[in-house]
């Protein structure tokens, strides 16, 4: 295979397709599972309940600070699993190619979500591809599904929560969706702010043997403040956050503030927001503030009997309500 872009005749089934698979694919994600000549993979499964996840990526720019659309892909896909309290073990991945990608780009993206698959524990079991015609796709979109196994017993959900419970986020919320924004140089701004973007394994399994976890969620499209509607509306309680409490970077803040975003509406890619006993808290800050990527962790908040609604408590003694997101701030962010 010796194109140095892709065509149309890398998604038509033949010889070129093949080698695509072979030589980009195959070769990045090879593992004893994976077998590009058959239609289904056979997975081993030891005792314990059986968790299952899809996604879809379409963000632009296609690499940016602190990830790319590879890595991404893995992380979105392994978090859903983790915060339900699975260990990820198996995923797939379709790949939809624009005719024009440069192959040298898509090598590097698939070599990135190897990376990050193996950094997950994590093995691409099957996968598909199609090409489109040149203007009828992004460069690449990616879709994943993912398996993962939760020990019996594990009970987490929005019904256990109760009034009293806080809220806990493990680190500053905003910065994927600030450093993809300025990965894509708009209003004239630049800036060296990462992604966040990680796998939440280790924060997840560190809370799981907590009597008083009652919930876990990867705050992404949408942010902290999503997260803290759909709390307040599948328990009846009233989501109080304090705002001096949230962690949120220096630049995240700065560039909110000239272009009038909010950050708690703002994807993350590598954070948790989790809802525990409070008697449990203490505990739980310990254990993620023991982790690199849990240093910043923070109790944001709690649960009271109320209104069905998010208050957000202001450092000067004010409120304002967080409403349900309606508007997409920053379209393409994962």
């Amino acid at each position: 295979m010796t194109d140095a872009y892709i065509t149309l005749a890398h998604g038509n089934g033949g010889r070129y397709m093949r080698e695509l698979i072979e030589r980009v694919f195959a070769r990045h994600l090879g593992n004893p599972l994976l077998d590009v000549n058959v239609d289904a993979a056979r997975l081993p499964w030891d005792a314990g309940e059986l968790m299952f996840t899809t996604d879809g990526f379409t963000v632009q720019p296609l690499e940016f600070p602190g990830g790319d659309i590879g890595s991404l892909a893995v992380h979105g896909t392994v978090n859903d699993l983790a915060v339900s309290g699975a260990t990820p073990r198996y995923l797939s991945l379709n790949a939809f190619i624009e005719e024009g990608l440069p192959l040298a780009q898509l090598d590097r993206i698939i070599a990135s979500l190897a990376r990050a698959a193996k950094a997950a524990g994590v093995v691409v079991v099957a996968g598909d591809t199609k090409v489109v015609r040149r203007g009828e796709g992004g460069g690449l979109y990616l879709a994943t599904a993912g398996i993962g196994v939760r020990t019996p017993g594990v009970t987490l959900g929005m019904q256990t929560i109760q009034a009293g419970d806080v809220i806990l986020v493990s680190g500053p919320v905003g910065d994927h969706g600030i450093a993809v924004m300025l990965a894509r140089e708009q209003f004239g701004l630049k800036g060296e702010l990462a992604s966040d973007s990680a796998c939440v394994l280790p924060l997840t399994q560190a809370l799981l043997g907590l009597p008083g976890l009652r919930f876990m969620r990867d705050p992404t499209r949408g942010g902290l403040a999503t997260v803290a509607c759909e709390i307040s509306h599948a328990t009846g309680l009233q989501v109080n956050l304090q705002q001096s409490a949230i962690p949120v970077r220096d630049p995240v803040s700065a560039v909110c503030e000239m272009l009038g975003y909010d950050p708690y509406y703002l994807a993350c890619e590598g954070r948790v927001v989790a809802v525990v006993a409070e008697s449990d808290a203490a505990v739980a800050l310990d254990a993620w503030r023991k982790l690199p990527d849990g240093k910043d962790a923070a109790q944001i908040g709690y649960l009271q009997p109320g209104r069905v609604e998010v208050v957000l408590h202001t450092p000067l003694g004010g409120t304002r309500i967080l409403d349900e997101l309606e508007d997409d701030p920053l379209p393409r962010i994962c």
